[in-house]
């Protein structure tokens, strides 16, 4: 990928500009998500010979940190599942590519390039517009819910919350969708707290260790096309196919659930970083100490502050007397809606005032403290759906740089400890010729992971790309802890700064103490020009992360033979996804 299509090089796609080059000039083109008629987009050749029952238009694509951006791309919003079919078989007949889109809430090129336009033949697969069911499935020895790829995760939660049913760890925004979590194994924070028991039905790994069933669209050989194909999770295929990074179109899912929990989150400011990040053999209010206590925390740790602000979730039947109980989720709008001053500092800091990093950190540290106060969301209590979503769209856009390091549970202090003084050394580093590379927090989590006898009433196998895929080698490793470090798109030095820090992961948490994988929705394999383009980090780390320590039936190539056998012709996949998802 060249400095040119890196995400960095991409401006923010203008709404102006994508109907200008589509000849629209009627008011009535100005309508939300920049949607053209075939019949009106003049500036490119529409797809050739579409059955005319499916619904396809230009449309725009952005990413959650707006580092891909793309004018127009073809795309069809299939109303069923056998439209989704008929796309697809149309796209393998006419040698085009078909990229599922949800919500657009990821940051890595694994769904569409930077390169691609409307010339690019590739047409988005919409799910969120017509494939939003959702029903409760009693056909399992626990409850379970059926869901399609579009159906946000929001959504699902409010649904099942309503049958007095949830789950353990969940993303924090809550517009992500069935399918793109499924792509990427997205996770929560959450592991057990000293004492506490898994609650049946509930997972401390990713969302892709509660699935019970998926429906694909795949080959069918006999067929000699694309078919409906339904897995089970005893079947071997899922394995491969619950963790997929879009190499094959997930329809829908069947979720495992438990009983719903009722969730205190109190938020903690006044801890110092040397003692919560601390070294492991310290006592005191360290990550290790809530993690026994309540289990499930989250770290944000401002530039150039030395408080981060702490979130401990703990499993409250009973409404604690302080806190205030909330009703619906997004409870820190504070973070959701920034002030004037700290937007108009946030734009100045990818130009030519980086030296007001420090005092930016600050102020986003300061407007934390405050709004915690103002709000009274310091410590509240109530479903868990109200206390784990808190990301809305309105926040800040970023890019982030994402790991897993799988260890066991009693090393999380030094894994964090020995991350944290790293940091703090890179970033002084930087300081020290005039750089500031990290302009946004660092984010600290702590999950289980994809442990297949949590997985109930059935004989399963984790997810084979899961980042958090247990090492059959080392049992002992029992969670991940993962790290992120945010910045504005375009800031100078951070993917320099990204691939210190990516090299420094993996030569320091290795052997028998750990073993670091990237997070397939961030940014990895940095060079320092860019993310993403490091060709050992994608040809040779990425798949020994997968293949190291366990039998090679269930490891990198296994996934992949199993993805190629559900799409040999290559519809679901990019450029990217060619160069990565090779046998090795």
């Amino acid at each position: 990928m060249s400095s040119d299509n890196s995400p960095q090089a991409k401006p923010e796609l203008s709404r102006r500009r994508f109907l200008k080059s589509s000849a629209i000039v009627s008011a009535a083109a100005w309508v939300p998500a920049f949607r053209v008629g075939i019949a009106e987009a003049s500036d490119c050749v529409p797809p050739p010979n579409l059955p005319a029952h499916l619904n396809v238009f230009k449309q725009g694509f952005e990413n959650w940190s707006k580092g891909i951006v793309i004018d127009s791309l073809w795309t069809c919003a299939p109303r069923s599942a056998q439209e989704c079919v008929d796309l697809v078989n149309w796209a393998a007949a006419q040698g085009w590519q078909v990229r599922p889109r949800g919500a657009m809430h990821n940051w890595s090129p694994i769904h569409v390039t930077p390169d691609m336009d409307c010339q690019t033949q590739v047409i988005l697969l919409n799910t969120v517009d017509y494939l939003a069911n959702i029903s409760m499935d009693y056909g399992w020895a626990l409850p379970a819910v059926r869901a399609q790829a579009g159906v946000y995760m929001e959504d699902l939660l409010g649904f099942v919350e309503a049958h007095n049913l949830g789950m353990t760890a969940v993303p924090a925004p809550g517009d992500v969708t069935v399918g793109g979590v499924l792509a990427v194994d997205a996770h929560g924070t959450a592991v057990p707290a000293v004492g506490e028991q898994r609650a049946p039905g509930h997972s401390y790994g990713s969302l892709s260790n509660l699935v019970l069933e998926v429906t694909v669209v795949a080959w069918d050989k006999k067929a000699n096309a694309y078919t409906l194909q339904t897995i089970d999770r005893r079947d071997r295929d899922a394995a491969a196919v619950i963790t997929n990074l879009g190499r094959v179109l997930v329809v829908e899912a069947v979720f495992q659930l438990g009983e719903n929990q009722k969730l205190r989150c109190q938020s903690f400011t006044d801890i110092h970083v040397d003692e919560l990040l601390g070294p492991p053999e310290s006592n005191g209010r360290t990550v290790a100490h809530y993690l026994d206590k309540a289990g499930r925390m989250e770290v944000i740790w401002f530039p150039f502050t030395d408080k981060p602000w702490l979130k401990v979730w703990s499993v409250a039947p009973q409404k604690p007397l302080f806190s205030r109980e909330v009703t619906e989720p997004y409870n820190y709008p504070f973070s959701d809606n920034m002030p004037d001053e700290i937007e108009e500092m946030a734009r100045s800091l990818t130009r030519d005032n980086k030296a007001s990093t420090p005092l930016f950190g600050q102020m986003m540290y300061n407007v934390t403290t405050a709004g915690l106060a103002a709000t009274q969301s310091g410590d509240i209590w109530g479903e868990s759906k109200n206390t784990l979503l808190y990301i809305k769209p309105s926040t800040l856009r970023i890019e982030a740089s994402g790991y897993a390091v799988l260890t066991r549970r009693s090393n999380v202090q030094r894994v964090i400890h020995d991350f944290a003084e790293k940091f703090k050394d890179m970033v002084a580093a930087y300081e020290a010729m005039g750089e500031y590379p990290i302009n946004m927090p660092v984010e600290i989590r702590v999950t289980g992971l994809d442990q297949p006898d949590e997985v109930d009433g059935i004989s399963a196998e984790a997810p084979m790309l899961s980042a958090i895929r247990p090492v059959e080698q080392h049992p002992e490793w029992d969670v991940a802890v993962w790290f992120d470090c945010l910045s504005f798109v375009g800031t100078d030095m951070s993917h320099a700064f990204n691939a210190e820090m990516e090299q420094w992961l993996h030569s320091r948490f290795k052997g028998d103490e750990a073993m670091v994988r990237p997070e397939w929705s961030k940014g990895w394999a940095y060079r320092p020009e860019a993310a993403w383009t490091d060709t050992d980090y994608l040809s040779r780390v990425i798949p020994k992360g997968h293949c190291d320590g366990r039998p090679q039936s269930s490891g990198w190539n296994a996934a992949i033979r199993c993805l190629d056998k559900f799409d040999p012709l290559r519809v679901f996949t990019n450029d990217f996804i060619d160069a990565l998802m090779q046998q090795r």
